[in-house]
């Protein structure tokens, strides 16, 4: 019998045997790189620049509403007065529904929608327009429609967020809900405004431009700043995305549900008080449609309906072209049925190139992901 000898193994060589691991890279580094060699990932071509040749396009898109315009009233765009007066009165048709149009914005990036906004605004409109409410002055008014719109946004956010009801339903219910409160505290009359400050607001300019104006490029402004450059707007994109992975981030989802209906109701208070002025008046019909208005807005300036996704400046050139379509229509002397059919189109069509859009961004991600692995 022979004696075994134990075999020790030799630990293959680097060289010869399987292939060193890699030094981590750092992805900072690998986008700077693709930006410097004009890859797949610079500002343009990838993720980053979406929303930038989304707003482009839009822009294009006015231009060609303005070069239709001329082309079907060249007697009116002959003037250069009437052009600039034509513009200010574009802008200033789209205050109101601009304003908001930021807070629904908000809502539907954050994964929600919100129906009850036209009713949020006729019900603060209507609050700050009685007798009791005139009597505190413009500041009494002007208070009063801000917290009429806050609070509303409050019962949506906790209807939705600790009481579980589906947006859509929460906020249909509060549509009827509010309508029929402005005609209980109205009795179905309009109220007129007699403050002479707040009906000044709609008729007052500064430097030549509407202080509508002026109230909406302040809204957009802190909306643009709320959601790209503090904690609360990228917690937005977050809750919107993927609810469970922001809850499981340390997210409060509930609570950040809740003050996106809240920031929605403020915006509607700030949209009632500028549409009283342009009214000197009140009335529980008022704002009709506004929602609608606003997320066909939202849409056509790029929020995803599914949430996680949506720029301010998408939906405020979302809502200069309806206004921009609506005049177009209103100097040739078009029919408003006809303009209703015409923004419908345009929704539907917004919504089949969103899908395009989102099918193609998953292809690209996933593209790059398979790369990078």
């Amino acid at each position: 019998m022979s004696d075994s000898t134990p075999t020790s193994t030799a630990a293959p060589e680097r060289g010869t045997g399987l292939p060193a691991q890699s030094p981590p890279v750092d992805p900072a580094e690998t986008a700077l790189a693709s930006e410097k060699t004009g890859g797949r990932l610079s500002w343009w071509h990838g993720e980053g620049g979406e929303g930038a040749r989304r707003n482009l396009a839009l822009v294009g898109v006015l231009v060609v509403l303005i070069i239709i315009g001329a082309a079907t009233r060249s007697d009116l765009y002959s003037d250069p007065d009437w052009v600039w007066a034509n513009f200010l009165s574009i802008l200033k048709l789209a205050s109101v529904v601009g304003v908001v149009t930021v807070g629904m914005t908000f809502v539907i990036i954050g994964g929600g929608i919100d129906l009850s906004v036209g009713a949020i605004v006729a019900l603060a409109g209507v609050w700050c327009t009685t007798l009791a409410t005139q009597s505190y002055g413009a500041g009494g008014m002007i208070f009063s429609a801000l917290t009429v719109g806050l609070a509303v946004g409050l019962v949506n956010g906790l209807l939705i967020s600790y009481g579980r009801l589906v947006p859509f339903i929460a906020t249909l219910a509060m549509l009827v809900a509010a309508r029929g409160l402005a005609a209980e505290i109205s009795d179905k009359q309009t109220q007129v405004s007699d403050n002479t400050f707040i009906n000044g607001i709609a008729s007052t300019n500064l430097l030549g431009i509407p202080l509508l104006v002026y109230i909406l490029a302040a809204v957009v402004a802190a909306g643009w700043v709320l959601l790209n450059r503090t904690t609360f707007g990228r917690r937005t994109v977050a809750v919107g995305g993927n609810p469970e992975a922001a809850r499981l981030a340390g997210i409060d989802v509930k609570r950040h549900t809740l003050l996106l209906y809240a920031l929605s109701g403020l915006c509607c208070g700030i949209a009632a008080i500028m549409l009283t002025a342009q009214a000197n008046s009140a009335q529980a019909a008022m704002a009709n449609l506004y929602e609608l208005d606003a997320i066909a807005a939202a849409i056509i300036g790029g929020t995803l309906l599914s949430g996680g996704r949506g720029t301010i400046i998408g939906s405020l050139l979302g809502v200069v072209i309806f206004a921009t379509i609506t005049n177009l229509f209103a100097i040739n002397g078009l029919s408003t049925e006809a303009q209703n059919m015409v923004k419908g189109g345009i929704i539907v069509a917004a919504v089949l190139v969103q899908q395009v859009q989102f099918r193609s961004l998953t292809q690209f991600l996933n593209r790059n992901r398979l790369t990078t692995t």
